[in-house]
């Protein structure tokens, strides 16, 4: 199977799944990543690493992470971010995958990307309501810091295991080589 695509759609499921915490931030962190080189897009979505985007998306970022720490209006903004979470979801998906065909770009997208944003954004919308009955939305912004941290967290985690895994893949092809070589010596000096 294809490197490249392999890659691009473990980095494109974390990039997706992490809009389930924050719809902006996975967006954000991808749009500066595709600015500095390090996240390849598909030449349609090469707007997303223009400075107008990131000026766009750094806002709404603010705007969405401080919300959050309202209680009661977080609840509200996780009807409002669960159709966003999704959209966002198969957008980040879609403009990493190398696929030619574009309906089977967007149709993957939405399937794996939105719904892996689905899933992660149902787990904290029920996590939110749960901790608005238990403690009156007082510890809701508990909720909302742990939530802000794995979305900037898992969105990075997302850009560099990748780079880790190669790397971790050359250190122990060299290992194994270099393990062999030895033995082959030995098996050579005792013959």
């Amino acid at each position: 199977m294809n490197t490249e695509l392999i890659t691009a759609v473990a980095i494109g499921i974390g990039l997706a799944a992490s809009t389930g915490f924050r719809v902006f931030v996975p967006m954000l962190v991808a749009a500066i990543a595709a600015k500095t080189g390090v996240l390849p897009l598909n030449e349609s979505f090469h707007w997303l690493s223009s400075w107008t985007s990131i000026a766009i998306l750094g806002t709404a970022t603010v705007v969405e992470i401080l919300a959050y720490y309202i209680p009661f209006v977080d609840n509200l903004l996780d009807t409002v971010s669960t159709p966003l979470a999704i959209g966002a979801g198969t957008l980040l998906l879609t403009s990493v995958l190398p696929i030619d065909s574009e309906l089977m770009k967007w149709v993957t997208g939405a399937a794996v990307g939105g719904g892996s944003a689905a899933v992660v954004q149902s787990g904290s919308a029920l996590t939110r309501l749960t901790s608005t009955k238990l403690t009156a939305g007082m510890g809701n912004p508990v909720v909302a810091t742990v939530e802000n941290v794995a979305a900037t967290g898992t969105s990075i985690l997302s850009l560099v295991i990748p780079f880790f895994i190669v790397a971790l893949f050359l250190i122990l092809t060299i290992f194994i080589f270099t393990r062999l070589r030895r033995m082959l010596r030995k098996k050579q000096e005792t013959q």
